[in-house]
């Protein structure tokens, strides 16, 4: 099973940007696949999952700036980033888990290397 995420960079606050987390190795339309991020220092934090039927979920921290969507066809899963602040500067990771959506880092089955994503003031 392997993971992918890209798309991560360098954008000032306000700024937008679009991760992708290519996957590969599994069933990937029966699987749930979540965004987590880790600050320097701090323990994984979830941003949002989507689950098999595309039904989605968001941190507080996130809603309604964050968007996360998948392409079964291509395996891949989306996590567009608008409105972006200095506290969302993390590396970003996805991974997959066969089963329902959680936010919770230890239930999921695969994680991805992670992407760097930091947002200047």
């Amino acid at each position: 099973v392997q993971l992918q995420a890209s798309g991560g960079g360098l954008v000032q606050a306000g700024g937008s940007l679009r991760l992708s987390c290519a996957v590969s190795g599994l069933t990937f339309s029966t699987y749930a696949v979540g965004w987590f991020r880790q600050a320097p220092g701090k323990e994984h934090e979830f941003a949002a999952v989507i689950d098999r039927t595309g039904s989605t979920y968001y941190a507080g921290s996130v809603k309604g700036r964050f968007t996360i969507s998948r392409d079964n066809a291509k395996n891949t899963v989306y996590l567009q980033m608008n409105s972006l602040k200095p506290e969302d500067t993390a590396v970003y990771y996805c991974a997959a888990r066969n089963g329902f959506r959680s936010s919770t880092w230890h239930e999921y089955n695969a994680w991805g290397q992670g992407t760097q994503v930091t947002v200047s003031s």
